[in-house]
């Protein structure tokens, strides 16, 4: 292995759920050597999903009591409806380990509180982690201080690219764009395909040449020095079958009002969920 945050770490990394987004970060971890499997040890209540882990060469376990007495990290991967009756089984981790945490909308404050720990730090990765294409957003009050944001940085680092930001409120809009973001993209992906088959391209075509478009275009954006309008005004031609398809995409109630409510609801949604009450 080369030179990876195991070198760093004395003891255990454990995950905490590992559903989807837990996956999709272990698989992140396992593929870029950045940590040894062996040393990380994943608790996932449902037999399936701890197999699929298993899979990847790390320890599973079903429940926290199994796990070993000390760890250096901590990463909670559970949904946030779970949080208030899970995370205090992880107190016997304060004095020793740092906690990460991705669940949408609960706050540092309320980790605080949960985990008698002032080392924690929340993160909004998203799914493209898994094969090294995500982002991801960190945000720790204690960041420099108590938290070791080196070795966050360095886990989400073998995702894709890493933002780490000085006010809190940032997570809760990242988790509206780069968070729920691939979603609304596969359904672009959806409704091109769809779109495609009504215009009398057969199927396989029609989902090949979505993906390939949002891919292809994606990838440009990011190698290009231009901005997003400028590369849209270069595929536009006057009076062009492009500008005849935008000319909907921007009408009044077009894409750009639809996305704003998208995001909207789904930032407002963060917001909701760091304000429940335990139970609610």
């Amino acid at each position: 292995m080369n030179s990876n945050l195991s070198d760093q770490l004395g003891r255990s990394l454990i995950l905490v759920g590992c559903g989807n987004m837990g996956y999709a970060l272990l698989q992140g971890w396992v593929d870029s050597r950045l940590i040894d499997p062996r040393q990380v040890h994943v608790v996932e209540p449902l037999s399936s999903l701890r197999e699929r882990a298993a899979s990847l060469g790390v320890i599973t376990h079903d429940t926290v009591t199994t796990l070993p007495p000390d760890a250096d990290l901590v990463v909670i991967a559970l949904k946030p409806q779970i949080i208030e009756q899970e995370l205090p089984k992880y107190r016997r981790y304060s004095n020793s380990a740092a906690f990460v945490s991705i669940a949408a909308g609960i706050t540092c404050e309320r980790l605080t509180r949960l985990l008698s720990s002032t080392r924690v730090a929340r993160a909004m990765p998203n799914t493209p982690t898994s094969i090294g294409k995500g982002s991801t957003i960190i945000f720790s009050d204690r960041a420099g201080e108590l938290f070791p944001t080196e070795w966050v940085v360095a886990l989400f680092n073998a995702g894709g690219a890493v933002h780490l930001v000085a006010q809190e409120e940032f997570i809760d809009a990242a988790t509206a764009i780069s968070g729920s973001g691939p979603a609304y993209v596969f359904y672009l992906i959806e409704c091109l395909a769809d779109a495609a088959l009504k215009l009398g391209l057969p199927s396989t075509m029609a989902r090949d040449l979505a993906t390939e478009t949002v891919h292809g275009s994606a990838a440009l954006a990011l190698a290009s020095k231009d901005a997003p309008e400028e590369l849209r005004r270069q595929v536009t031609s006057p009076s062009g079958t492009t500008e005849a398809g935008l000319s909907v995409l921007a009408g009044d109630d077009g894409l750009s009002s639809l996305i704003l409510r998208t995001t909207r609801a789904a930032f407002d949604r963060s917001l909701e969920l760091a304000s429940q009450r335990p139970g609610s």
